[in-house]
């Protein structure tokens, strides 16, 4: 499985449409807190400022891939109990205009095309859009019970928001994956301490909703090295993990190793082996993680494939996965 940011007109005319290796899809709602405000306020001077989902005022220019976040819905003093969110069960959070027979089309349509997951949020990053990164690391070293409360206050609202998308979709026989960045190429943007004490608890009400409401796997997308707080994730009711960044230390042979159990999803290095190669690198690469597969518990994949990745580097990679991934 592989999320492709952009590539060449070229690769489409050389793979075809169902030619790249992307066999997960995912159907993701609108989770926002505030979606019922989200519109676009201006352009000015080339850029273009609108609210999102979240509450935020962010501005981007042009085709731009990252915007800039000007300010957030609870900056300074907040007091929770006065925090009202958007009910999860607003229409438009997943029919996007479309009627419930085009809805239900739609999503037998990706299901014969894909293995069909709901995505949302997870607590530290969706907590984030609402009080700003910087504001709510300060908060967990500084207020670790307000971070706490407001995690959950978020981890409840998402957790509502991917039970309700359960329901409306059917995908119960394969989950949700949550997506929450939370580290960087040398572990995890605050302590484990600090994860257990904020953190974990939202983790641990937002698995037992999506259980409860019949979803089979559970499975987090984090980049970076989160090995730090595996144990207490694992221990939460996490089956898997993506994308398993190679050049965080992830290594999918000792994983694997220590949580045998463990569902990895990724592993190919998308920073240096796809983009340097040589072809021989990325073949071995590549056969290494599928042959770790061969019992189960594993799905190759990268990160991304982004334009830096040569047409040449990613069909040795696909001709790799195509005939040494064929089990029999």
């Amino acid at each position: 499985m592989d999320n492709f940011w952009s590539f060449p007109p070229e690769w489409k005319d050389r793979f075809g449409d169902q030619g790249l290796l992307s066999d997960v899809g995912l159907f993701v709602p609108e989770e926002g807190a505030l979606a019922s405000n989200a519109r676009p306020i201006k352009e000015e001077d080339g850029w273009k400022y609108a609210q999102d989902e979240w509450g935020r005022l962010l501005r981007n220019r042009g085709d731009a891939y990252f915007v800039e976040t000007m300010k957030c819905p609870l900056e300074g003093d907040v007091d929770l109990k006065s925090v009202v969110f958007d009910p999860p069960s607003l229409d438009r959070r997943y029919y996007f205009g479309k009627t419930k027979k085009q809805f239900d089309d739609f999503i037998a349509g990706q299901k014969s095309k894909y293995c069909l997951f709901i995505k949302t949020g997870g607590p530290y990053l969706r907590t984030t859009f609402m009080r700003g990164e910087t504001q709510f690391l300060m908060d967990m070293a500084s207020d670790p019970n307000f971070a706490r409360e407001l995690a959950e206050k978020v981890g409840a609202h998402i957790t509502a928001v991917g039970m309700e998308a359960l329901r409306r979709t059917g995908l119960f026989q394969t989950g949700i994956w949550i997506y929450d960045d939370m580290a960087y190429n040398h572990g995890p943007m605050f302590s484990p301490k600090i994860f257990e004490q904020v953190l974990l608890p939202a983790y641990r009400q937002m698995i037992r909703g999506y259980r409860a409401a019949g979803a089979k796997y559970v499975m987090l997308h984090s980049d970076g090295d989160i090995r730090p707080l595996l144990d207490m994730l694992i221990d939460a009711g996490i089956d898997g993990i993506n994308p398993v960044e190679r050049r965080a230390g992830m290594l999918m042979t000792e994983l694997r190793k220590k949580y045998p159990k463990l569902i990895l999803t990724g592993g190919m290095c998308n920073s240096d082996t796809l983009i340097n190669g040589p072809i021989n690198k990325i073949e071995a690469e590549a056969r290494e993680i599928i042959d770790l597969g061969r019992d189960g518990g594993v799905v190759i994949g990268t990160h991304s494939i982004s334009a830096e990745v040569s047409i040449e580097h990613y069909a040795a990679y696909r001709n790799i996965c195509l005939t040494h991934g064929v089990f029999r």
